[in-house]
This record gives C-alpha cells, structure tokens and sequence, in this order.
C-alpha cells in the first residue's frame, strides 16, 4: 500500500521526466546540425529520460490505495 504522498511523487516525476527528456531531444535535434556529437547525444538522453516517464506512468498505475 502506498501512501498519497508516495503516488503524488511518482506522479510529478512522470511527468518531469516526459516534458524534460522531450525538451532535451528538441534541443538535441536544432543543436545537431552544428555539433554532430553533442546533438546526439542529447538526443539520445532526451529519448531514455523520456522513456522513463511512461514507465514511472505504468508504476503509479499498479500502486495500491492506501
């Protein structure tokens, strides 16, 4: 059983790390074309970053009321 507090938390980082890992793909692809390194790298850490929001997504909704 988690607490309201614990499904609260689970939830704002959700979503933290869905917008932010997408913002760091954008930011990824517009710095590509002047540095190929570091454009994808950012790429590549937006996608895993934002990968994990759906999945801290799916955590929450297997989270028993307290």
């Amino acid at each position: 059983m988690a607490s309201d507090k614990a499904r609260a938390w689970v939830e704002r980082w959700a979503w933290i790390l869905i917008y932010g890992g997408l913002l760091t793909l954008v930011l990824g692809l517009a710095a590509r074309s002047s540095h190929a390194a570091a454009g994808w790298t950012l790429i590549v850490l937006g996608g895993v970053v934002a990968a994990a929001g759906p999945v801290l997504i799916y955590i929450r909704s297997r989270m028993q009321d307290s």
